[in-house]
């Protein structure tokens, strides 16, 4: 095994684009092993493709009895506020042993949260070096974690960020680590339904959880304006959270029940599905009240995947997928008129909707497949980490030698300094 991918739950429903590059990781021959501190508890479609061992860590309470907590580690504990950060620390206890059995010095975490913290405790206290990807509110909102953000990058072997925006954010917070941060976007695969003929109704579709962030509320506002234009639309919105109770509310005060619905929670197949049948993909996202934001939608892609015109916000990594006019339209976070007049644009000329939905289609199979992004972070982690690549990886591709090709893969794949 060449190195571990460390998770805090593995596989994980609202995160499949972490399980597809797992997939695709172990078919580019690296072997790597999965490491999941929680068990899911998710629907089994999401492990349907994996063929790869899963190393699941014991519950908390069982650690715990189990080990025992070394004097030089328990005076550590001593500093500042450590002890609130215990669970990882005797996770990282138990996993290091395992890591040196099998001859793993690496891991690569994705987010920067639980598992990065675990990861930076392995660190600490196994001697194994550890990457991580940064996904959004993660990167982009502060914690009071006794491991902070800024201890997370300084002790990384290297940073992934989904988009050039993020890339940027995170040199200008950390500049003594820019050079180790690089930009991989998110991948998705090549498995969508064909397009479905249009309805008489045409749909206008979007999914997320019900958040602040996903601004649901601003497409409810845009859909009250639709129909006082007098044009005929479905929207239905996929996901559950804390706020359906209000956007509920919201729909049922606008009069809107017949025309905007609330699916809650869909599977991957489900929500390719409705894809496949929707006019147009709408998600109207907006910073939140405590500064985080969406950074690189996946469902984006995956809409762009399926042919499905965009129309969403300048927001964060947003402009690096969607070309105002091009694969769709980007309007201001929180413009609910905006938005309504772009939604109606393509109501309007089903002939542009399909040309928007066809060069969609085209840049997300050159620029987000996920068997490039994975390739990227692959060279990335031979090129930074102590991953030697096994036989395997190196039979399918030969270029993969600790730096001999990284500056190609950094003009193909990663932003330009």
């Amino acid at each position: 095994m060449s190195f571990a991918y460390l998770y805090e739950r593995f596989p994980s429903f609202v995160q499949t684009f972490v399980y597809r590059e797992a997939v695709e990781m172990v078919r580019q021959g690296m072997a790597p092993l999965l490491v999941s501190i929680r068990r899911p508890d998710d629907p089994p479609e999401v492990a349907a493709q994996l063929s790869a061992e899963v190393l699941y860590l014991p519950e908390s309470e069982v650690l715990r009895a189990s080990i025992e907590i070394p004097g030089r580690v328990r005076r550590r504990l001593a500093e500042k506020d450590r002890a609130r950060d215990l669970n990882r620390i005797y996770e990282a206890l138990w996993l290091g042993p395992r890591l040196r059995e099998r001859g793993i010095r690496h891991v690569h975490a994705h987010f920067g949260g639980v598992a990065a913290r675990t990861a930076w405790w392995l660190r600490e206290l196994a001697g194994v070096s550890y990457s991580f990807t940064g996904h959004a509110n993660d990167i982009f909102c502060e914690t009071d974690f006794p491991v902070s953000n800024a201890q997370l990058v300084r002790e990384a072997r290297f940073i992934v960020t989904e988009t050039d925006f993020a890339r940027a954010w995170m040199a200008e917070k950390y500049p003594s680590a820019a050079r180790k941060v690089f930009r991989v976007f998110n991948g998705i695969d090549d498995d969508f339904p064909p397009r479905q003929p249009a309805g008489a109704v045409p749909l206008i579709l979007s999914v997320g959880r019900s958040v602040e962030k996903k601004g649901f509320r601003y497409l409810i506002e845009a859909c009250a304006q639709l129909r006082a234009q007098g044009l005929a639309f479905e929207c239905r919105i996929v996901g559950g959270g804390p706020l359906e109770a209000e956007l509920q509310a919201q729909i049922d005060r606008a009069e809107l029940g017949e025309s905007v619905k609330l699916l809650g929670p869909r599977s991957q197949t489900e929500v390719r599905a409705l894809l496949a049948s929707a006019q147009i993909f709408a998600l109207a996202c907006v910073p939140d009240a405590e500064g985080g934001s969406d950074n690189l939608p996946t469902v984006i892609m995956e809409a762009m995947r399926g042919g499905v015109p965009v129309v969403s916000t300048h927001l964060a990594g947003v402009p690096e997928m969607i070309a105002d006019g091009v694969e769709g339209f980007l309007v201001a976070p929180g413009d609910a008129r905006a938005l309504a007049e772009r939604i109606a644009v393509l109501l309007r000329d089903p002939a542009m909707a399909g040309q928007c939905g066809a060069r969609g289609r085209e840049s997300a199979r050159e620029r987000f497949a996920i068997e490039k992004t994975t390739c990227a972070l692959k060279h990335l982690l031979v090129a930074h980490a102590p991953v030697d690549p096994p036989a395997s990886a190196l039979h399918l591709d030969s270029t993969l030698r600790r730096g001999s090709i990284w500056q190609r893969m950094r003009r193909a794949f990663l932003p330009s300094r």
